[in-house]
């Protein structure tokens, strides 16, 4: 199985490729999507969709997992991400790939086993559990490869319990 992981947001959005295979996880690619500061939003959006789009192309995963929009204080930051997912969205609707949502806590209970875990501690079991000899970087790009990892663990438990009815 090959899932594409995605941390949206509209200045930095972090990706991450992860394949199983049986029990073991290898990590292909990860990264980020950057758009510049002062563009203004709809092409921002627009990079945002062209390069996911373009992901999902070249490396046709079986499964996206994407994060769910944690709010926060700051509105005006939710809705530009909110943006962000949207187009991500709609890129891989466009594509017909298999979408699956994850909250941080469900994120972080995938892959540390506790809903609370610092970012500190997601990075060192994301890095563990994929063999990294060094910490993914940057953040938003091993948040991407958590998210991938949670949607292979996700798929994993869904197949066994499709398969006990």
């Amino acid at each position: 199985m090959l899932a594409l992981g995605i941390d949206p947001g509209t200045a930095i959005c972090g990706y991450g490729l992860v394949r199983s295979d049986g029990c073991r996880l290898q990590a292909v690619t990860h990264g980020v999507i950057e758009t510049a500061a002062g563009t203004p939003a709809a092409e921002r959006l627009q990079l945002i969709f062209r390069d996911v789009d373009l992901l999902i192309k070249r490396f046709k995963p079986d499964i996206i997992g994407v994060e769910q929009l944690f709010f926060n204080r700051n509105v005006t930051t939710a809705m530009t991400v909110a943006q962000a997912r949207g187009v991500i969205l709609l890129a891989i609707v466009q594509n017909q790939t298999s979408l699956v949502e994850y909250t941080p806590l469900q994120v972080k209970q995938a892959v540390v086993g506790y809903g609370k875990a610092t970012k500190e501690q997601v990075i060192f079991m994301t890095q563990r559990l994929l063999g990294l000899e060094t910490k993914p970087h940057p953040d938003d790009a091993a948040d991407a490869l958590a998210i991938a990892i949670c949607s292979i663990h996700s798929s994993r438990m869904t197949n066994i319990q499709e398969r006990r009815r």
